[in-house]
């Protein structure tokens, strides 16, 4: 029999396990040199995609959400340390609010009107189409990198890159800038290692995903 202290110990270090279990899906897949890619030409979303509770759908070979209310769609694949990822995304709701999440649990989503993300969290013409940022999990806090204004235009499709070598991590739309952020403890590693798309109400469209180790 375990002594009182010993017990204490291994329940504590049997819960912290699956604690760790539960914060992320297991068997997920890694991206390999070859990288992977995504044209959504078909009739449904599939099984490399985890659908945390929005109305995502395959619409004429785009994806498409309208109010998902942070409630990601998550791409069941392990991302390289260093990569880039590409996209197409129009918005068309003159709010523009493009919103994507890379280096999350690839599980996360809200369970409640505010959400803290477990991810960098890139928007494109947030806050009414007035802000763009690279927010480091909470997109409402102080821990954010903030780009050139310039606001969405409803029905443009927008060629993203979004990039991280070292503690850099860049995205731009159109070859232009959209934030940048250096962080100088990057979310890294299980639990910080998957994308998503993501959104609140604006009616967005995504396509042509493309990601790349660096």
């Amino acid at each position: 029999m375990l002594s009182y202290p010993l017990a204490v110990n291994v329940l504590a270090s049997s819960l912290l396990a699956l604690a760790l279990l539960s914060c992320t899906p297991q068997g997920d897949p890694a991206i390999g040199a070859e990288g992977y890619t995504d044209d959504f030409e078909r009739d449904r979303l599939g099984d490399d995609w985890n659908n945390t509770g929005g109305p995502w759908e395959i619409r004429d070979g785009w994806l498409h959400v309208r109010g998902a209310r942070n409630r990601p769609l998550w791409l069941r694949r392990v991302l390289p340390r260093d990569v880039r990822i590409e996209f197409d995304a129009k918005s068309m709701t003159p709010d523009g609010d493009i919103k994507v999440e890379v280096f999350g649990d690839g599980s996360s989503r809200a369970e409640h009107e505010s959400y803290t993300a477990t991810s960098y969290v890139v928007i494109f013409g947030g806050w009414g189409n007035t802000m763009n940022i690279i927010a480091r999990m909470d997109e409402h806090g102080a821990d954010r990198a903030v780009g050139p204004r310039r606001p969405v235009e409803t029905g443009h499709v927008y060629h993203w890159v979004i990039e991280r070598e070292g503690d850099t991590i860049r995205a731009t739309v159109d070859g232009q800038e959209l934030a940048t952020m250096v962080d100088e403890h990057p979310l890294e590693g299980r639990g910080h290692d998957h994308f998503a798309f993501n959104n609140w109400q604006s009616d967005l469209w995504f396509d042509n995903l493309r990601i790349t180790p660096l």
